[in-house]
């Protein structure tokens, strides 16, 4: 049986991969929407991928420190 790493890096890359795999889900509803001419939704989809964007490099960055650390 393999075994499984739940540390506090795997946990947060786990998070992280989820977060990225959601973003692609809500970018494909952003172009039905726009596709479907509900502009208000598809401003407001853009808005949180925004954020969601901007967040990823902060993510991505700390779990970075994090891999460092743990090899220290």
């Amino acid at each position: 049986m393999p075994s499984h790493d739940y540390s506090l890096t795997d946990t947060l890359e786990r998070i992280y991969e989820n977060q990225l795999a959601l973003e692609a889900a809500i970018i494909e509803l952003s172009l039905w929407a726009e596709r479907q001419g509900a502009g208000d939704v598809d401003e407001n989809i853009r808005g949180a991928l925004e954020t969601i964007g901007e967040n990823a490099g902060h993510i991505k960055q700390g779990l970075a420190r994090l891999r460092a650390q743990k090899r220290d």
